[in-house]
């Protein structure tokens, strides 16, 4: 994922490695499972399994709310600082696709 990532509850499984990507998947048991504080150190795109929200915390208490649906990804450029926390009240998941080389 990144540096510092794994302090938090989630579970990060590595699917696929290789020299120009990583493919994780993240699952949250339970409301407030959270990745841990970490700085993605490559571009990636995130693809939800669920529909639903998850908290994120940008530090120095800005938080916000994504709304996220089944299937439908997004991209963030490499540098973004966070923390992701699951806002349901029910077991979701995304996986995550780090680009190793740009």
């Amino acid at each position: 994922m990144c540096d510092d990532a794994g302090s938090g509850r989630a579970k990060g499984t590595v699917l696929i490695e290789n020299e120009t990507t990583r493919v994780t998947r993240w699952q949250f048991g339970n409301r407030g499972d959270n990745t841990g504080w970490h700085r993605h150190a490559f571009d990636y795109v995130v693809v939800p399994l669920f529909d639903g929200q998850l908290e994120i915390d940008n530090g120095g208490g800005n938080r916000s709310i994504a709304q996220l649906n089944n299937g439908v990804p997004y991209f963030r450029e490499l540098g973004v600082e966070h923390d992701v926390i699951n806002a349901n009240d029910f077991e979701c998941a995304f996986i995550e696709i780090e680009f190793l080389r740009g």
